[in-house]
């Protein structure tokens, strides 16, 4: 089993009740299986329900900021905190910190996060679980692009088949735990 899972997903107010849900039930559930969350530090849209999740379950959460928003007030209570200098310095510490990525709803940060560890894993510099939260099919138009590279031999199917892909928060770690075992 996978015993951190960091999670990217979008900070926006402005999303759809039903990721946000969805989000609030991914937290919960990681830490009622004794997973680590590991996160962007946000109280504030997805990021914040995903944490709120996670410690109403009494799950252990680590936040990950960035100098940038150090003095932004939107930090929630969590059991670790840590600030990186920049986005870049952000984005490996989370990664490095779980076992395993997902990607929740998200704008362009979820998606360089996410398309980052997928990267890093084609490349062998590192080798992590990856899965995509598809909430109401969030994530099928960058799947349908995924398969695109694919077909035009601009990436191997391997690569696209370490992705795992469910729209239910259980699934897609069970996949993601038979993937590492």
């Amino acid at each position: 089993m996978l015993k951190s899972i960091t999670v990217f997903c979008g900070s926006s107010l402005d999303a759809p009740e039903k990721y946000a849900l969805a989000a609030e039930e991914a937290g919960r559930v990681i830490a009622s299986q004794g997973r680590k969350l590991i996160y962007g530090s946000s109280s504030m849209g997805l990021m914040g329900r995903v944490a709120r999740g996670a410690r109403n379950a009494g799950g252990y959460v680590i936040a990950v900021n960035v100098e940038l928003f150090r003095d932004i007030p939107y930090k929630m209570e969590t059991d670790e905190y840590m600030v990186e200098s920049d986005m870049q310095t952000r984005k490996v510490k989370l990664i490095d910190l779980g076992e395993g990525c997902i990607a929740l709803p998200g704008g362009l940060g979820t998606l360089d996060e996410v398309t980052e560890v997928l990267c890093l894993n084609q490349i062998g510099v590192t080798d992590k679980a990856v899965g995509l939260l598809n909430v109401d099919g969030y994530f099928d138009g960058f799947l349908l692009q995924l398969r695109r590279a694919v077909q035009d031999r601009l990436m191997p199917q391997a690569d696209l088949d370490r992705l795992q892909v469910a729209d239910n928060i259980e699934e897609l770690l069970q996949k993601m735990d038979a993937m590492k075992s």
